[in-house]
């Protein structure tokens, strides 16, 4: 039996309406006439909210629709893909900020020490820590997000090295050996950054898929 069978059976068990369905899902009914037509599928969220709202277990209502299984592994692939590309693009952006930091300190030589680290050490680079790990969190939330805290830590960590302190060594015609608490501040920024967009993703999940009293 295809899934679309499957579902307007359940739900008629249930003696629901797809208008009532449609609400406790937060789709339309057409949506919802759409899948047990066999005119389109649900995702895998959407898939998972039918599976609790009949009881039914994922494997007994997949079973034997190969078009649908077809379908979600396309459809996670496409998720995957996405995700990967925002990913790519957010830490492409700070890599960006962070570069334009270190060499306007070294193109505009000297600086003023006290206005640079405000500017960049202390509002710059903390903000757009903050913002771009919160973005990254609300699409990947945090358990594939983690890695960011060691990234955004060590370039936190880097502009600083890179500026400052390469400054002194090259002047001083010495070595400084690397401060790791600078690492803070970064991983810091990135775990409130993170923890907020893991947060918001969860909100807008249940917001999405709860049902309606």
């Amino acid at each position: 039996m295809e899934l679309g069978e499957k579902l307007r059976q359940a739900r008629l068990e249930r003696r629901l309406t797809q208008e009532a369905l449609a609400e406790r899902l937060g789709v339309s009914r057409q949506t919802v006439s759409n899948w047990e037509n066999n005119r389109s599928y649900p995702d895998v969220m959407s898939v998972i909210a039918l599976s609790e709202e009949y009881s039914i277990s994922l494997d007994e209502l997949l079973k034997g629709d190969r078009n649908m299984l077809e379908h979600l592994e396309e459809s996670t692939n496409v998720v995957r893909s996405r995700q990967q590309l925002t990913v790519a693009v957010l830490l492409t952006a700070y890599l960006v900020i962070w570069a334009a930091a270190v060499l306007f300190f070294w193109l505009r030589r000297p600086v003023d020490a006290m206005g640079y680290s405000l500017i960049v050490l202390y509002f710059l680079l903390p903000v757009s820590t903050l913002v771009l790990s919160a973005l990254l969190g609300r699409d990947t939330g945090w358990r594939r997000g983690w890695w960011a805290l060691l990234f955004f830590g060590i370039l936190f960590f880097l502009a600083e090295y890179g500026t400052f302190s390469l400054a002194n060594m090259l002047e001083f015609h010495k070595i400084n050996p690397p401060d790791w608490f600078a690492l803070l501040p970064g991983t810091l920024c990135a775990a409130v950054g993170l923890s907020l967009g893991a947060a918001m993703k969860a909100l807008a999940e249940r917001r999405k898929y709860s049902q309606s009293p």
